[in-house]
């Protein structure tokens, strides 16, 4: 199976945690893994653009660590910047120490401390708009692979 593939998968996963079980149970949990979901739909896909590269010679490696990954495809892809931000912002996002808020509820919200002076809220509209963005970065890496 192809990479874009792969990330089409993860994409699948993270829409029927959003609509279903997170519709249903409202925890921090779910929203974690939705989270999880998106990050490997962007791996894969990162990873996609890199090998795409490498085809066409603009590199001659690819970095086991994805955080090199992700600093060499903005720097290859330009127009991928701003969801290579989202990307390492959802990592912190999973990283992070959190609190639930709600929970069990309707407003359902994780609490992430991301760095010592920055609080996120991520409630279901947020986790909504990752999904959005996430999907955009994989059609986005599927015309500049094909």
């Amino acid at each position: 199976m192809s990479l874009i593939e792969d990330a089409k998968g993860e994409i699948k996963r993270a829409d029927h945690l959003i609509y279903v079980s997170l519709k249903y149970t409202r925890t921090c949990d779910i929203i974690l893994n939705i989270f999880k979901r998106l990050i490997a739909a962007y791996d894969f896909a990162i990873l996609a653009s890199l090998e795409k590269a490498k085809q066409e010679n603009k590199t001659s490696i690819i970095p086991e660590s994805k955080l090199l990954r992700v600093e060499m495809l903005s720097r290859l892809k330009r127009k991928f910047k701003k969801h290579l931000d989202i990307y390492n912002l959802m990592k912190k996002i999973e990283n992070s120490e959190f609190g639930r808020r709600e929970e069990y509820r309707k407003h359902v919200t994780m609490v992430c401390q991301v760095s010592p002076d920055k609080t996120l809220e991520i409630d279901v509209p947020t986790v909504i708009d990752f999904f959005e963005k996430t999907k955009e970065f994989v059609s986005l890496t599927m015309e500049y692979v094909k």
